[in-house]
C-alpha cells in the first residue's frame, strides 16, 4: 500500500469514530478515590525525598504555544504552591550543570511536560524537566527539600536536537540523562498517523556532560513516550504508545531485553519497593484527540495504572477508571497505601486508594 493512502485511510479511521463522552465538570470523590481540584493539566509527578511534597507539572500545549508552571504539593493540606517560573526569570546558568551554551533561564513561555528527580553524583538533588515553551529543552534545577520551605532554583539546560519534540526525561547515575524523542516538531500530525501505523517516529537519546546528544541504538519505534532507568543505569524501560508495550532495552547496545503488552503507555515511575507504575490509556483515539483540546473540566477516557515487575516482566491492574472522578492518568506515585495519579488534560489530580493485595512487599 501506498504511505500517501495509508495515511488518508488511517485518517479517515480516527475521523469515524463515536462521539467523544463530554468532560467531567464536578470535583466529587468515589468510594476509593478523590480528586484535587484547581491544576491545570497536571501531567506527571515527582515526590521529594521527605516523601511530603510532590513536584507537579503543570503542562502548557506541546507545541509551547501555551505557558505552563511547576508547583509544589504539600500532600498534608493539598495546597499548592508554584516553584517555578517566578514572577520574573533573570536566572544564570552555573557551569557543570548541562550545555554551556544555555546561559539563561527559560523565561515566562517555560512549558513542563515529563520530569524526574535523582541525586547528581556531587550530592546535589537534581530536577530535570522536559521543556517546549520558548525553546524544546531539558530544564536543570536545583531542589532543596527543607521542611516547610522547599524550593527550585534553576542552573541550565540542554536544548534538544532541531526538529526533536520530546516527552520524558530519566537520570543517568553517571551525571547524564535520556529522553523520548516521541515525534517530530515540524510534522506532529503526520508523525501520529506514522506511528499508527506502525512506523517508526521517533526515538531514545542520551545526553552526557561533554559529549552531548547520541542515539541510543536500537531504540526506534512508534511515539516513545516515558522512560525509566534501572538503579544500576544499565535497562532503559520505554513505553511505545502507538505500540502498545513497555520495552526494556541494555542502555549501551540497545539490544532488546524483553517487552510486555500495555495499551498505550504512557509515563512510568518506580515505586518504593522497586517495581514500575505503568499509566495505561485505553481509550478510542477520537476520545484522546478530543481530551488535547480540553478548555475546562477533566477529559474522561478510560485509563488504568499498571504495576509492572521489572524483570518477570508481568503487568497487573492496580487501579483503572472512566468517567468521574478523572479519566486520562498520565503518571502515578505511590505514597503509603495511596496512589497520586496525574493527567495530561484536566484540572485534576487523584488520589485512589491501593487494594490490599498491593502493599505487600514482593516475594
Amino acid at each position: 500500500m501506498r504511505l500517501g493512502l495509508a495515511v488518508a485511510l488511517a485518517a479517515a479511521a480516527l475521523v469515524a469514530c463515536s462521539r467523544p463522552r463530554p468532560p467531567i465538570a464536578d470535583c466529587a470523590p468515589s468510594a476509593n478515590a478523590r480528586p484535587i481540584c484547581g491544576f491545570h493539566n497536571p501531567e506527571d509527578l515527582a515526590l521529594l525525598p521527605n516523601a511530603k511534597v510532590l513536584v507537579v507539572s503543570e503542562m502548557g500545549a506541546l507545541d509551547g504555544s501555551k505557558p505552563g508552571a511547576l508547583q509544589f504539593l504539600d500532600l498534608a493540606t493539598e495546597q499548592k504552591t508554584r516553584a517555578f517560573p517566578p514572577g520574573s526569570d533573570a536566572s544564570a546558568a552555573v557551569a557543570g550543570w548541562g550545555d554551556p551554551a544555555c546561559t539563561g533561564g527559560p523565561g515566562a513561555a517555560f512549558s513542563p511536560h515529563g520530569l524526574d528527580l535523582a541525586r547528581r553524583p556531587d550530592g546535589a538533588l537534581e530536577l530535570l524537566v522536559v521543556n517546549h515553551g520558548g525553546r524544546e529543552s531539558i530544564e536543570l534545577f536545583e531542589v532543596s527539600d527543607a521542611p516547610g520551605a522547599p524550593a527550585l532554583e534553576w542552573r541550565g539546560c540542554v536544548p534538544a536536537p532541531e526538529d526533536a519534540m520530546l516527552n520524558d526525561v530519566a537520570a543517568l547515575p553517571d551525571g547524564g540523562f535520556v529522553t523520548t524523542w516521541f515525534q517530530s516538531r515540524s510534522h506532529p500530525g503526520r508523525d501520529l498517523v506514522l506511528g499508527l501505523l506502525g512506523f517508526a517516529t521517533g526515538r531514545v537519546l542520551e545526553w552526557q556532560p561533554g559529549a552531548g546528544w547520541k542515539k541510543v541504538p536500537n531504540s526506534d519505534a512508534p511515539t516513545p513516550n516515558g522512560i525509566a532507568v534501572s538503579p544500576d543505569g544499565e535497562k532503559l524501560y520505554v513505553d511505545v504508545y502507538l505500540g502498545d508495550e513497555v520495552r526494556v532495552l541494555a542502555r549501551r547496545s540497545g539490544e532488546v531485553l524483553g517487552s510486555v503488552e500495555v495499551a498505550s503507555p504512557d509515563n512510568l515511575n518506580w515505586t518504593p519497593d522497586g517495581r514500575l507504575l505503568v499509566a495505561s490509556h485505553n481509550a478510542p483515539l477520537n476520545e484522546i484527540a478530543a481530551c488535547a483540546q480540553l478548555e475546562s473540566g477533566q477529559c474522561p477516557f478510560h485509563f488504568a495504572i499498571m504495576l509492572l515487575d521489572p524483570d518477570e516482566l508481568q503487568a497487573t491492574a492496580l487501579y483503572e477508571n472512566a468517567g468521574p472522578p478523572m479519566g486520562a492518568g498520565t503518571s502515578a506515585l505511590r505514597v503509603g497505601d495511596e496512589l497520586w495519579i496525574g493527567s495530561f488534560a484536566g484540572d485534576r489530580l487523584l488520589r485512589a486508594k491501593l487494594p490490599d493485595w498491593a502493599t505487600k512487599q514482593p516475594g
